[in-house]
């Protein structure tokens, strides 16, 4: 099943980049920034990765972010994580990134956009891998402040395929963040947002009829409401789950009890999805591996997972075609 897993053509719609900053190069570009760090070695970073909660990630998070400095980081960051991508057989993923835990330190957001865009642009012509980019909006921050993070963006718009919602989720509702969605809207992005990890089923309700979004990240919850199901069934709205990162964060108390494998065989459109991999112990292959192990997954239901992928991504209709076509050479094979 490994190798199953490993060689299954896949895209991954749900990934932090920032969330890819693992010990070694966070280290590394530390001495290149010459930013002490408050963690002595390598080993100390990975003992701190001990979270109760998604509140406690988040400072942690954000910690990390400050050895990211010049436009070269965001490129080594970004270049780092497609590389393991690609050796994962993911064959097209779509990067959130989060402008804000960078400019409220003074860096700018050509500097962040830059860099990373460099990365992606290189992965498709060096690696052979697609992409887009989803700027996110941090919900625990003011409305006033993702709006003047959405007026920075538009210069670069024709790069940035969708806007998201993440950060702290409990007490800060989508509904928070209406008007800016509108004005995304109305600036032809398309829109995501994470719901229902922490937050209860209202805020997965109130990011698809006061945000419009195209689909639900995390959205775990959603199994609490029946005619929350039914809606998610009926419109095929996907759902971007990370299994790791559920049970690290304690949303389930193990991968045994992780609703993934139920959800799927509701009819919903669940993806498979690594979050911020370098705190969570694993990448995409990894999130497909503990699940299969923990929830008995069939190759049929593996296949499910990764067409679903190709399907709730923002490719096009013929780009998802031709994926799910390299997909089901895979299976024959």
């Amino acid at each position: 099943m490994e190798k199953f897993i490993r060689g299954l053509p896949k895209a991954e719609l749900h990934l932090h980049i920032e969330g890819t900053l693992e010990p070694e190069l966070m280290f590394k570009l530390a001495e290149r920034n010459q930013i002490k760090l408050p963690f002595e070695s390598v080993a100390a970073v990975k003992k701190a990765y001990n979270f109760q909660n998604l509140q406690s990630f988040l400072d942690i998070y954000y910690q990390g972010t400050q050895v990211l400095q010049q436009e070269q980081d965001f490129y080594d960051l970004t270049w780092a994580y497609l590389q393991k991508a690609v050796s994962q057989n993911v064959r097209h993923v779509e990067v959130f990134f989060d402008p804000q835990s960078h400019t409220e330190r003074g860096i700018s957001f050509n500097t962040v956009h830059t860099g990373i865009y460099r990365a992606l642009q290189d992965a498709r012509s060096e690696l052979g891998l697609s992409s887009q980019l989803i700027l996110c909006f941090l919900r625990h921050l003011s409305a006033e402040q993702a709006m003047a993070t959405l007026v920075e963006a538009l210069p670069y718009k024709d790069t940035i395929v969708a806007v998201g919602l993440d950060s702290s989720e409990l007490g800060n509702p989508p509904s928070k963040f209406k008007v800016v969605f509108d004005r995304a809207r109305a600036e032809n992005f398309l829109t995501v947002a994470h719901a229902g990890e922490e937050g209860p089923p209202e805020y997965i309700w109130e990011a698809l009829k006061l945000l419009n979004v195209s689909r639900i990240d995390h959205g775990v919850r959603s199994i609490e409401d029946a005619d929350l199901l039914d809606y998610l069934i009926e419109r095929q709205i996907p759902l971007t789950i990370c299994p790791l990162s559920n049970v690290k964060l304690k949303v389930f108390d193990s991968m045994e009890q992780h609703n993934l494998k139920k959800l799927l065989n509701l009819g919903l459109c669940v993806t498979v999805n690594s979050d911020d991999p370098a705190y969570f112990g694993g990448y995409i292959a990894e999130n497909y591996q503990a699940a299969t192990d923990a929830l008995k997954l069939s190759q049929q239901e593996l296949y499910q997972l990764a067409k679903n992928s190709f399907r709730a991504s923002f490719l096009t209709p013929e780009a998802q075609d031709a994926s799910i076509a390299e997909l089901d050479s895979f299976m024959r094979r």
